[in-house]
């Protein structure tokens, strides 16, 4: 081999090892992505138990929990779009649990519908205690005089319905609502994009070497007119 094709080969190598380094790491970040959303989704669907005494994100996210009472006074509007039903509103109620009040998230109705009230007399709510991550660079402020909300901002939700700031996401009700569709907590919007990045650092990697090859093809191959 003539050696002052050894750089070439060295910066080669280095690179594809690089590229399909950062695979392999993806594709391990992957397995432990899928693990973590397995535990939730075993956290969510676990039988309910009671609310607890004092509810904390980091410890009672996804916790599923089952309370009792009424629905008090009052619904905040939070706009949402659903594929293949288009903009709606999440309605935010309060809900009298046995001397505490908490948020209710109860559930989809589309823009053009009637916000109906919640269910009067006794209630029992199955669902999830939810820290809902709406809020982004791109979020508006809320609208509170206008009661369009477009992130659920369990503080400030809080204060505009007198309760604690827990919210509990409904899973079943009954008696169940008329006209208004649960959306029960899932994990469809954790982000789990490794597959896609280890198949771009791969797909990296066969190019990177493929250059090299083509290359080092090239300076080996005589020229017309040469040789």
């Amino acid at each position: 081999m003539n050696l002052r094709w050894i750089p070439a080969l060295i910066f080669g190598f280095l690179g594809v090892a690089v590229l399909a380094g950062l695979g392999v790491w993806q594709i391990e970040r992957l397995a432990w992505k899928d693990a973590v959303i397995a535990r939730i989704e075993t956290r969510i669907a676990a039988e309910p138990g009671p609310l607890p005494a004092a509810p904390e994100a980091g410890r009672d996210r996804y916790r599923p929990v089952r309370i009792e009472g009424r629905f008090g006074e009052g619904a905040l509007r939070v706009l949402v779009s659903r594929k293949l039903f288009g903009a709606g509103y999440r309605l935010i109620s309060p809900f009298d649990a046995g001397g505490r009040i908490v948020l209710v998230d109860r559930g989809f109705v589309p823009v053009a519908d009637p916000v109906p009230p919640p269910p009067a007399g006794e209630v029992t709510i199955s669902g999830n205690l939810h820290w809902p991550d709406d809020r982004n660079s791109a979020t508006p402020e809320n609208d509170v005089g206008g009661n369009i909300w477009y992130a659920r901002d369990i503080p400030d939700m809080a204060g505009a319905l007198g309760t604690e700031p827990v919210l509990v996401i409904v899973r079943q009700m009954s008696p169940s609502e008329q006209g208004v569709t649960p959306l029960p907590v899932d994990t469809a919007a954790i982000p789990n994009d490794h597959l896609e990045y280890a198949i771009t650092w791969f797909a990296l990697a066969a190019v990177w070497a493929a250059m090299t090859g083509y290359f080092i093809w090239r300076g080996r191959t005589p020229r017309k007119g040469t040789g």
